[in-house]
């Protein structure tokens, strides 16, 4: 009906149309009305399919649309693209910079080796590389050597041997850090990874036991340290008679045309022909082959009439001249027609020495036997029969840890936290919890035997253990006279090395305290009585750490500014697994000794090593063992660990985060009513909880008043002892930034904090 009607609208409306214009057109215009009418009726009866039509034409279009849009976007971009990433690439591959210059590092006493360091600059700059002349005087390595591992640049080291084989002045400072460096763990092997570096040095021949050994030494630690070496060590020779080409600048000019022609070879990306795995700064040629096979088959006859001078130089070379083992078989093989085979060579020489040992000590034993059954033998006598403690290997071992060594039982060692208080970058937890003036402190021992073998010990075990004295003894003087001046002669080497303050350096040199915790069971000295009075008569402070394995010693001890004790255990079974103690009655022996500790008048604390999984789970039995002893102070640290050794099993997993540490005492607080956390260190990882008689009127008072103490000891030792005096006589009020929940995290304000630019975190407390 709908549609009948717009049907009919549309007839009328043409009909209208058409009789408008009929009275005024011709008539011939009929036809066309009439067609009109029939198009347009036709139109509207096929309007369905009309709009199909017309939806599928507008469907085709936005179809079209759509894929031509796409290859617009395609076709443009994409071939762009790539030129556009060839063009950044191709720019960047051309101006790779292999060498960014060379800093030249001299070490000189008359000024030859400096002159050598200007005109080899002149030289690399007219290669169009940028160089830099550097006194070592003025280069501070602990701030800026491992810089150097990234910047690109060659380091080149000219050094001049001076008297005894000892560093020129200038020098001196760089070789000990470097020395030190080389074997303390907290740096790690892979420090110096990525340093490029070459030594010349410069000696003379006349002095063989000393020829050109800064040079070597210097090489030889930066390899140790991972350095790269760029080209062969070379060595020049004021002796004109035995000087390789007749004088030592003509050495110098040699080995300077070949670093020369390395330095193009590498700025232009070539590699390198040394492997930079050659220890002794050498490589290795066919001629060096056949003159060690030649060696190795004369060996065998030649073992047993090795003197020991010779034996001594053989493995003072190992280190440096001894490749891996990958490298040593594919290089050293035996020679035909020797008479054993090289790995059989070290089996027999060990057989050899453990013979010859044998021999000797039954020879020996026989004599010594024969003179006491012949009542000859007097106690003078019988004292020096014992052997000395301190064997020449591990004597050697020692020193290149850096001790000084005193006698035969004896050491100290420069404290790193005294360097870093002799240039204001802050002091040791000691420093923070008890007042001691850590550029003041000398660290030693006067025995380095110890009781114990403990999976943390810093030292991997390289001190002898025992359970009683049977070595020679030196006396008290001479140990403690010795040891100022082997540890005033340590802050000597300090002087003029940057960033040292003036006023501290002058302090440094007088001794205030000595940490008797070096290595070591201090108290198995049998005159360690003696050592500490005279320690307190040249009013020096005492703070003496004891593994708690002798109570008898502990209770006949003589006052000392402070003692501690060792409880690295709470448990019979934890102690034997992270202590591993000597003695078979060990657990009895430790009971004891921490009731021993409990009735000393003086200051006593506890000192608590964390182990994650060894020890972090036996809280109560901690509680169990401070109600025990009584200490005056407790001080919780976290493990540090020393890196990697065949003596322990301990890894990095085994240290505890400061968070770590901090919950662990609050959870022992809880379980204290007499102690609170008082001081905390973060950088040592340590916190100290300290008992409430040391809270007066609210403000901690856990440093120490050292001129009062030096008053009271005195007036003991003048009464004969019957002058007594306790911890509370000479405390001290603790300042507000040393306290736990201070802002400065126990760091004195009054130094400046420096963060290490170190590939290996620093862990380590004191």
């Amino acid at each position: 009906m709908f549609t009948e009607l717009r049907f009919l609208r549309l007839t009328l409306l043409a009909d209208t149309v058409s009789h408008a214009f009929c009275a005024e057109l011709p008539s011939n215009l009929d036809n066309v009305r009439r067609y009109t009418e029939g198009y347009v009726l036709a139109l509207w009866q096929n309007r369905l399919y009309i709009y199909t039509a017309a939806a599928v034409v507008v469907g085709i279009w936005f179809a079209l649309n759509l894929v031509l849009k796409k290859k617009k976007i395609v076709r443009p971009v994409s071939p762009w693209r790539y030129q556009t990433v060839e063009t950044k690439t191709y720019p960047v591959k051309e101006k790779t910079e292999n060498v960014s210059g060379v800093k030249i590092f001299y070490g000189s006493q008359t000024g030859t080796a400096k002159g050598f360091a200007r005109e080899l600059a002149e030289d690399v700059k007219n290669l169009g590389l940028e160089s830099e002349v550097i006194d070592l005087k003025d280069y501070d390595p602990d701030d800026r050597l491992s810089d150097e591992c990234t910047s690109k640049a060659i380091c080149v080291f000219l050094l001049a041997t001076y008297t005894d084989g000892k560093p020129t002045e200038n020098a001196e400072w760089f070789c000990q850090w470097l020395e030190e460096a080389s074997t303390d763990f907290r740096y790690g092997k892979t420090y110096l990874k990525g340093l490029r570096y070459a030594v010349f040095g410069l000696g003379n021949s006349v002095y063989e036991d000393h020829y050109n050994t800064v040079g070597t030494a210097v090489d030889k630690w930066l390899w140790m340290l991972s350095g790269s070496r760029v080209m062969t060590r070379g060595q020049g020779d004021c002796n004109v008679a035995k000087s390789r080409h007749g004088s030592v600048q003509a050495d110098f000019q040699a080995w300077k045309g070949r670093l020369l022609a390395r330095l193009q070879a590498l700025a232009r990306g070539e590699k390198k022909r040394c492997s930079g795995k050659c220890k002794n700064g050498t490589c290795k040629n066919k001629k060096k082959k056949k003159q060690q096979q030649q060696q190795q088959e004369g060996a065998v006859g030649d073992a047993g009439k090795c003197s020991s001078e010779q034996k001594q130089h053989s493995s003072e070379e190992e280190l440096v001249e001894s490749s891996s083992e990958g490298e040593s078989s594919g290089e050293e093989g035996p020679g035909h027609g020797s008479v054993i085979d090289m790995e059989d060579l070290g089996n027999v020489m060990n057989h050899i020495k453990k013979a010859k040992r044998k021999e000797d000590g039954e020879d020996r034993q026989k004599v010594r036997l024969a003179k006491l059954s012949n009542g000859s033998l007097t106690e003078e006598q019988e004292e020096e029969e014992r052997r000395e403690m301190i064997t020449p290997a591990l004597r050697d071992a020692l020193t290149k840890q850096g001790y000084k060594l005193i006698g035969s039982h004896s050491g100290v060692k420069l404290c790193r936290w005294t360097k870093s208080m002799l240039r204001g970058r802050g002091g040791c937890y000691k420093h923070t919890f008890y007042g001691i003036e850590s550029h003041r402190c000398m660290e030693a021992t006067p025995s380095l035997a110890c009781a114990n073998k403990c999976v943390f010990c810093w030292r991997h075990h390289t001190n002898p253990v025992g359970t009683e004295w049977r070595w020679k003894m030196d006396p008290a003087e001479k140990i403690l006279l010795e040891a100022v001046e082997n540890h005033q002669s340590m802050i000597k080497q300090f002087r003029g090395v940057p960033g040292v303050r003036p006023e501290r350096f002058e302090e440094g040199m007088a001794v205030k305290h000595c940490a008797l915790s070096l290595v070591g069971e201090p108290i198995m000295y049998p005159e360690i009585n003696a050592f500490l009075r005279l320690l307190h008569q040249q009013h020096i402070s005492s703070f003496l750490v004891t593994n708690a394995q002798f109570p008898d010693e502990i209770r006949s001890l003589v006052p000392v500014t402070q003692l501690y004790v060792s409880v690295d255990a709470s448990t019979k079974d934890s102690l034997k697994r992270i202590d591993r103690p000597l003695f078979k009655d060990f657990w009895p022996r430790f009971l004891d000794s921490l009731r021993a500790l409990g009735e000393k008048q003086q200051r006593t604390v506890y000192r608590l090593t964390l182990v994650k999984a060894w020890n972090v789970d036996e809280l109560k039995a901690y509680s169990e063992l401070i109600a025990l002893g009584q200490p005056d102070f407790i001080e919780v640290k976290g493990v540090t660990y020393c890196g990697e050794s065949s003596a322990s099993s301990l890894t990095m997993a085994n240290v505890p985060w400061h968070e770590e540490v901090i919950y662990f005492v609050q959870q022992l607080a809880n379980l204290l009513p007499d102690y609170e956390i008082a001081c905390e260190h973060e950088h040592s990882n340590c916190l100290l909880l300290a008992h409430h008689k040391f809270k007066v009127d609210g403000e901690w008072w856990t440093w120490i008043d050292y001129e009062r103490f030096q008053e009271l000891i005195q007036a003991y030792e003048e009464s004969g002892g019957a002058k007594t005096f306790s911890a509370l006589d000479y405390m001290a009020r603790t300042p507000s930034w040393a306290l736990f929940g201070a802002g400065e995290r126990g760091f004195d304000p009054a130094d400046t904090r420096y963060q290490r630019k170190s590939k290996t975190k620093d862990i380590s407390g004191c």
